[in-house]
C-alpha cells in the first residue's frame, strides 16, 4: 500500500478555526476536500492518507474522524487536543475509542513558550498516548529538537514522528544547528521523519539541487526504514504543487531499492500508524 502520510482538509466556513489562513494566501483560501485529493492519489497510485489535523481545536478532530469514517481512502487521523488540561488522558482515551486515530499533534511551532514541550503537566498525556498506542506527531521548528529529545528520553515507548524534517531553514539561514540536533533525535531508535513540508521550506525557488543536502542528511540519519512521505497538501501547493513535490521525492530517493521506496513511501507509514492501532 502506498501511503500520504501528511494531508490535510478544511472548510472556509470555520475559518475562526484556521487563524492562519487568510485570503492572502491564495493558493490555500477555499474548501479543500476527500474529492479534491482524490485524483491526485489516483494519478500517483496512491491507496491511502493519514489526514493530519491544522486547527487546534478538538471538534476539527472529531470531524476529521467523522469524515475518515465516510472516505475509504483516509486510512487515519492525527488530530489534536490541549495536552496541559487535567482532563487530557480521559480525553485522549474518548478520541482514541475510535481506531481511526491514529495520532495527536499539539501545534507546538504556534506556542510562544519554546519550552512547552518540557512542561511537567504534559507527562499524563504523554503517558496515555504510549498506552493506547498513539504516535506523537512533533510539528516543531529546529530549534525546539533539543527539547523534543528529553521529550523522548522520558517517554521511551512513544512513537515520535518529526513532522517536515522540522521545518530546516533550507532558505534563508544555516543548516548546522539542525543537522547536529536532527542527528541527535535520530539516534533514538524509535524515532521517525516524514519527508514532507521540505519544499514549502525551501521557497519558491526550491530545486532538487537545494533539497538534496537535506534528503541526504534525513536519509543518512535515520535511514529508509523510518523515513515516511507525505504531501503535506494542500500546503505543498504554495510551493509548486502535489506532482512536482512527488516525482522530485522519487528522483531524491532513486538510490534506494525498490522494497526502500516502498517503505518511504507507504510500507513505514502503515507499520508505524496503522499497525500499533492494529490495522492490517
Amino acid at each position: 500500500m502506498k501511503i500520504d502520510a501528511h494531508q490535510h482538509f478544511w472548510r472556509i466556513a470555520r475559518a475562526a478555526d484556521y487563524p492562519w489562513m487568510t485570503p492572502d494566501l491564495a493558493p490555500l483560501y477555499r474548501d479543500r476536500t476527500p474529492d479534491d485529493l482524490a485524483p491526485l492519489l489516483a494519478r500517483h497510485g496512491i491507496d491511502g492518507s493519514i489526514v493530519v489535523q491544522a486547527s487546534p481545536t478538538v471538534q476539527e478532530t472529531r470531524d476529521l474522524l467523522a469524515l475518515a469514517q465516510a472516505t475509504p481512502f483516509v486510512q487515519g487521523v492525527v488530530g489534536w487536543c490541549e495536552f496541559t488540561e487535567p482532563d487530557a488522558p480521559a480525553l485522549i482515551a474518548e478520541l482514541a475509542a475510535d481506531p481511526l486515530l491514529v495520532g495527536l499533534r499539539p501545534m507546538v511551532q504556534d506556542i510562544a513558550d519554546d519550552d512547552w514541550l518540557l512542561r511537567p503537566e504534559l507527562q499524563p498525556a504523554f503517558a496515555a498516548m504510549q498506552q493506547l498506542g498513539l504516535v506523537f506527531d512533533a510539528l516543531v521548528f529546529a530549534r525546539h529538537l533539543p527539547r523534543l529529545s528529553v521529550v523522548i528520553d522520558h517517554h521511551p515507548a512513544l512513537a515520535v514522528v518529526v513532522d517536515h524534517g522540522a521545518k530546516p531553514a533550507i532558505g534563508s539561514g544555516s543548516l548546522v544547528a539542525w543537522r547536529r540536533d536532527i542527528a541527535a533525535i535520530a539516534s533514538r531508535e524509535h524515532t521517525v521523519c516524514k519527508l514532507s513540508g521540505l519544499v514549502t521550506e525551501c521557497g519558491g525557488d526550491w530545486s532538487i539541487e537545494r533539497l538534496r543536502p537535506v534528503v541526504d542528511h534525513l536519509l543518512d540519519c535515520f535511514g529508509p526504514q523510518r523515513l515516511i512521505w507525505g504531501s503535506d497538501w494542500p500546503v505543498v501547493d504554495m510551493a509548486g504543487g502535489y506532482d512536482a513535490w512527488h516525482e522530485s521525492a522519487r528522483t531524491l530517493l532513486a538510490g534506494l531499492d525498490a522494497a526502500q521506496r516502498d517503505a518511504v513511501f507507504g510500507g513505514n507509514a502503515h507499520r508505524i500508524y496503522l499497525a500499533r492501532r492494529g490495522r492490517r
